[in-house]
Formats: C-alpha cells, sequence, structure tokens
C-alpha cells in the first residue's frame, strides 16, 4: 500500500473547513494502515462536538461516552453531526456520528452528562496519586511504524511501567503535541479521549507480528474533570482463547485517578 506523502510536520490533528467539517492531517495516522486513523483522534473530535455543541449547557459535564468503531475512520474529509436523545434536569443523553464523504457514519458515540452542582453536595472520596508522575517516567521506543509521521509522532508518551515492546500490564503519561483543531487550545476532555483509546496497544499481551487484536468499541468514565497537560492510562489487557479480549484501563491526572476506559477486543492470528 502505497504511504500518502505529507509535510514534515503536522499544524494539528484537524483542520476546519467548514461548520462540522474537518480535513485529518497525518498526526492522525494509526500504526495499522497508513489511509486510516488511530481511533483517539477522531473519539476526541466527537468529544469535543459534544461539549461544544451550540445550546451545550455549562453546568453539564461527562460522566461517560461510549463509541462505537464501525469501520476504519479514513484520513480524509469527515462531517460532525449531533444531536440530542434525552434532555433532563440533571441528566441528558446525546448521539454524535462522524460521516465520512461517502455518507457512511464510520463512529459513533454516545455521551451521558450529568448536572454539577454549584456547591458541594456531598463529601469528596476519592483516591490520590497512584502512579508515578510524568517527571518520573520514561521515554520509551514506540514499537515499529512503516511511516514517519502519525499518531505515534503526535502524542507524547512516558512511560511510569512497561513499554510498548514490552507484553503486559503498562502505566503511560501521554499528552498530544498538536493542538486537536488548528487554532484552538486543546479541552482537558479532549485530552483524555485522545489518550484512552491507546490501553489495548499499551498493554498488548500478544506478539504484533503473530496476532491482531482490534477494539470495535471504547468507553470512557469520569468521576472528576481532568487537569493539567498530562493524562496517565494505567492498562491491562485480558484474552479468552476464544479470541474475545478486554483492555481494562485506570485513567488519571496529575492529582490522581480521573475514571476508566474499557475496550472489547477481537483476536485473531494474523495470516
Amino acid at each position: 500500500m502505497a504511504v500518502p506523502q505529507d509535510s514534515p510536520e503536522s499544524a494539528s490533528f484537524f483542520e476546519p473547513l467548514a461548520e462540522n467539517r474537518y480535513a485529518p492531517t497525518a498526526g492522525t495516522r494509526g500504526p495499522w494502515d497508513a489511509e486510516s486513523q488511530h481511533a483517539g483522534p477522531p473519539a476526541a473530535l466527537l468529544g469535543r462536538a459534544i461539549e461544544r455543541r451550540p445550546g451545550a449547557r455549562e453546568d453539564m459535564r461527562l460522566a461517560r461516552i461510549t463509541y462505537e468503531i464501525l469501520r476504519p475512520v479514513p484520513i480524509r474529509p469527515l462531517e460532525v453531526e449531533v444531536q440530542v436523545l434525552r434532555a433532563g434536569r440533571g441528566v441528558e443523553l446525546l448521539e454524535a456520528s462522524l460521516v465520512s464523504e461517502g455518507g457512511d457514519v464510520v463512529m459513533r458515540a454516545r455521551a451521558l452528562r450529568i448536572r454539577a452542582a454549584a456547591e458541594p453536595v456531598s463529601p469528596a472520596v476519592a483516591q490520590g496519586p497512584q502512579v508515578a508522575g510524568p517527571g518520573e517516567s520514561e521515554v520509551k521506543p514506540f514499537f515499529s511504524v512503516p511511516w514517519d509521521i502519525g499518531y505515534h509522532t503526535a502524542m507524547e508518551f512516558r512511560f511510569a511501567q512497561g513499554a510498548f515492546t514490552e507484553n503486559g500490564p503498562a502505566q503511560c503519561w501521554m499528552r498530544p503535541r498538536l493542538p486537536l483543531v488548528a487554532g484552538e487550545e486543546t479541552g482537558g476532555l479532549e485530552r483524555v479521549l485522545l489518550a484512552a483509546d491507546s490501553g489495548n496497544g499499551l498493554s498488548n499481551v500478544l506478539d504484533f507480528g503473530t496476532h491482531v487484536f482490534i477494539n470495535p468499541d471504547l468507553t470512557v468514565h469520569l468521576h472528576r474533570h481532568p487537569v493539567g497537560e498530562w493524562v496517565c492510562v494505567d492498562a491491562r489487557t485480558s484474552i479468552d482463547a476464544a479470541g474475545i479480549g478486554v483492555a481494562d484501563a485506570a485513567l488519571h491526572d496529575e492529582k490522581g485517578p480521573i475514571g476508566r476506559s474499557v475496550q472489547s477486543l477481537f483476536v485473531a492470528p494474523r495470516d
């Protein structure tokens, strides 16, 4: 497969073309297919659309978002569509879709937003930092990728435990080197969603060369809004001999845990 030609660097993950329409850059490219995106950038784009849609209530905060990755997300212009499925006083349910040029929905997200109280309504019950911080973590190499520019160069990775080139659980701090959308500051939620889909790759338990392990979905739960530039994905993978697996991760910022992410896995030998 021919690798598309790109400029030496991308300035963002997405360039806005028109209202709700975006052009992915080379920074979105995943490690498996030169013409398809890593799921992190489009997941973040859908989360951004839900949070920033016209008329969005400022007293609501995203508590859960579930993605169905219906087919590979192409590195071609995409349109974002958002609709409100339920609008309640304390809870709202929304759906966002990412539509390719041919009219196919390639990714869909359903998000639950819950009203955040202006004043404390109960004591906070949460744990403090549980993993070594990004300043104490190591830069380790990404596994071999056949192109120079992609998600693997658009994100910064620091490992508190494990590595891309080691099997088993891993704790990896991540932050984007690029803004999600050109000309905008990337928000805390968007930083989490850029990172959360990497749990499967971080905590791989099989050789990339002998097996494929693809996640057709991703669910992220957040009990606290993330702060700071860094997001840690503390991930582990479990696989059954039948070829079904789960990658489960605790999500952290530098203050402590913020939530969890889960990916279902389809596992099969490579041809």
